[in-house]
């Protein structure tokens, strides 16, 4: 075995343990799970899930539609296909419109079989008119008062679309350690991407411990997230052999279908749920502005 080859299943290795050990924080610590804590806990548990929000979007507009957009140009500039029509925005809108279409059949169904989860109460209350605890819990329909709540916020299918998309990025991540011919570069890619993708998966844990995702579920999900760049390794080293011609085209595409997926999801589920959750709104402009900062400085000093 050469010695480039060792240094690439280290970083396979690496990538790993690393990508479980952050990913299993917010799954397996209670104080993350807990939704029913004091008003600072809920504030402290909404200003991280505004980092985490700050981190997709500077994931999508500063990572995945760029790596995107440079590898379809180049790999139509390759074939030397010309077109005045944007081949490369319409992939992205393929895979938007893909995970809005989904969502809405889904959402279709459960409204046809009469399922009431997206429209539960956000406190349940008790059938025998005792609270749990202390006093009774608070009627929110008769109440005066008008609360806005987004019931199909985190909802398992966007949880879920939300680790897809980010598990095929992870898996082009790994393929750029596993095309490279250098062990220099295998390095400094690693290093990269290890300290890019415990943010992620960090944050990826905390929004599927917020969601109605089981516990079980959150365990395989980051479990699964976890081998995909080491997936994507092994699939750049398999490649490097094969010499695969269209490779790269197929991988170019399938970018773009998971940059449209993470547009949507950005966009339309994680900001605009913490945005127009009420409360310390400047607070929560600003966390969101330390993740987007950080991913940010990762990506210019990367």
């Amino acid at each position: 075995m050469d010695y480039l080859l060792q240094v690439k299943i280290g970083a396979l290795v690496g990538l790993l343990l690393l990508t479980l050990f952050f990913g299993f924080i917010p799954a397996r610590i209670k104080w993350f799970r807990d939704t029913n804590g004091t008003e600072i806990h809920r504030t402290v548990l909404s200003l991280i899930s505004c980092f985490a929000g700050g981190v997709f979007l500077a994931a999508c507009l500063l990572d995945i539609i760029p790596d995107y957009l440079s590898d379809i140009k180049a790999e139509l500039e390759a074939r030397k296909v010309e077109t005045t029509f944007p081949l490369p925005e319409f992939i992205m809108a393929v895979g938007f419109f893909t995970v809005l279409i989904l969502e809405r059949i889904v959402l279709n169904c459960r409204e046809m079989g009469g399922a009431q989860e997206e429209r539960a109460p956000l406190i349940p209350g008790n059938r025998n008119g005792h609270g749990h605890g202390h006093g009774t819990t608070p009627d929110l329909e008769n109440s005066g008062h008008h609360i806005h709540v987004d019931f199909q916020a985190h909802s398992p299918f966007r949880s879920f679309m939300l680790f897809l998309s980010l598990s095929l990025h992870s898996v082009f991540e790994g393929l750029a350690i596993g095309l490279q011919s250098t062990d220099s570069k295998v390095l400094e890619i690693c290093i990269a991407i290890l300290v890019h993708k415990s943010i992620i998966v960090f944050s990826l844990s905390v929004k599927l411990v917020q969601s109605a995702v089981r516990p079980l579920w959150v365990a395989a999900y980051i479990g699964v997230f976890a081998l995909m760049s080491p997936i994507g390794i092994a699939i750049g080293i398999s490649v490097m052999e094969a010499q695969l011609a269209a490779g790269a085209l197929i991988q170019a595409i399938l970018e773009g279908l998971a940059a449209g997926t993470f547009v949507y999801i950005t966009f339309l589920e994680i900001l605009p749920h913490e945005l127009n959750s009420p409360g310390k709104q400047l607070l929560k402009v600003l966390f969101i502005l330390l993740g987007f900062s950080i991913m940010a400085a990762l990506t210019f000093l990367g």
